[in-house]
């Protein structure tokens, strides 16, 4: 009975895992400019991946292997977030614009 429902937690976190990951692939392909689609990216990919690595943490039922899923998880937390951020401002200094659709302009000086 256990490993019917171990194979449904980690079932159930692959297909959230994987739903993320499409998410953050079309919003990569359909958002208009280059901020939006970083952030894209860097959300759903970071909590797709997380989902991901966590399914893979308990289907293998040992502590060394959950222990590295773990840490992995951590570092896209800590890392994903900020990259795109670091992205962003160099992308606006760079002169990569706004879309049309934006509303505010927090960098513009002036």
């Amino acid at each position: 009975m256990m490993e019917i429902v171990l194979a449904f937690v980690v079932s159930a976190l692959l297909l959230a895992g994987s739903l993320f990951c499409l998410i953050a692939a079309i919003g990569i392909v359909r958002l208009p400019d280059i901020y939006s689609r970083m952030h894209a990216a860097s959300k759903a990919g970071t909590v797709g991946s997380g989902l991901l690595l966590l399914a893979v943490g308990i289907a293998a039922e040992g502590l060394p292997i959950f222990v590295r899923a773990m840490t992995g998880i951590l570092f896209f937390i800590l890392t994903a977030p900020l990259s795109a951020h670091l992205l962003a401002r160099s992308a606006y200094k760079a002169g990569y614009s706004l879309s049309s659709q934006s509303v505010r302009d927090d960098l513009n000086e002036k």
